[in-house]
């Protein structure tokens, strides 16, 4: 972290790591270093008024008030000063972030759905298009209610509490929500948007590091917030694609685990006449001496 950012980093904030980030840390550090002026230099007042206007030192009080017009010039320099880093810092930046998206094409979009506790991505396949979800279809095993009969879906990613992303690469997370009001916030990369049930609300970032980051939930959700946490892993374009392709084959082979169990079910039933009785078969006449003897009993 650079020297614009010493109080940042002493009260605890993590290196920023997107590309908008040094402007939230300049705000952030001016922000610190007024509010630690002034409350040094109200405090040094506070004292000495204290000790000015003692009553020992000034036994009648003076009912004239303040006759100096220092206290209105210091009060306007605050105020001008708060003024300056709300219209002409904050609202700029914070209009930026909400306006300004980048291409669909160029950015990577991301459908984040939060629930208690966790955060669950959806990442559309190699076809670029999302399943479409339904919440008849959400189980243990589908928390985002996939479609499994809609052909975009099938390639789709769906993770719980992990996401990659490459690095260098706007990325447009759409926030939405199962149960209560949830706060994404990804403190490494100075964005946090809140996830509320029934709506869709975009944020984005661009990654400028490789590294893990920590995915905290920044909004009171319930007894277990203290537990909602993830992981953001920003990956080399190299890595990230081989991510894809081991989720890929990891939804592939679930899906053919499933399909293969469910026409398994009447190949089990009929396996007692199928070839799994013929290793059995030697073994059965010596537990089953009663199955021969049925035979001679109707011969004799």
């Amino acid at each position: 972290m650079n020297s614009l950012a010493l109080i940042n980093e002493f009260l605890g904030q993590p290196p920023n790591a997107s590309s908008h980030g040094y402007q939230i840390d300049h705000i952030l550090e001016f922000c610190h270093w007024f509010m630690a002026a002034l409350f040094f230099g109200w405090s040094a007042f506070f004292i000495f008024v204290l000790i000015r206007f003692r009553k020992r030192r000034q036994p009648t009080a003076d009912h004239a008030g303040v006759r100096s017009g220092i206290s209105t010039h210091l009060e306007f320099s605050v105020v001008l000063i708060e003024a300056v880093l709300l219209l002409g810092f904050a609202i700029p930046l914070w209009a930026k972030r909400v306006n300004q998206f980048p291409p669909g094409k160029e950015a990577l979009v991301v459908h984040v759905v939060a629930q208690q506790f966790s955060f669950n991505y959806h990442l559309p396949g190699p076809d670029g298009q999302f399943g479409r979800r339904d919440v008849s279809f959400v189980t243990n095993a589908n928390p985002l209610g996939l479609d499994p009969n809609d052909p975009a879906g099938k390639d789709d990613i769906v993770t719980t509490g992990e996401l990659h992303v490459p690095v260098n690469r706007p990325v447009i997370c759409e926030l939405s929500s199962k149960d209560v009001i949830h706060d994404f916030f990804l403190p490494s990369m100075r964005i946090a948007g809140d996830a509320i049930p029934g709506l869709l609300i975009p944020i984005w970032f661009t990654p400028i590091k490789t590294g893990t980051d920590e995915v905290i939930c920044g909004q009171l959700c319930g007894l277990g917030h203290y537990g909602m946490k993830g992981t953001l892993v920003v990956d080399t374009p190299q890595d990230y694609q081989a991510w894809l392709k081991e989720r890929a084959e990891l939804a592939g082979g679930t899906q053919g685990a499933a399909s293969s169990q469910s026409p398994g079910a009447p190949k089990t039933e009929n396996a007692p006449t199928q070839p799994q009785p013929s290793p059995g078969a030697p073994q059965q006449p010596k537990n089953k001496p009663a199955a021969p003897a049925p035979s001679p009993n109707p011969g004799g």
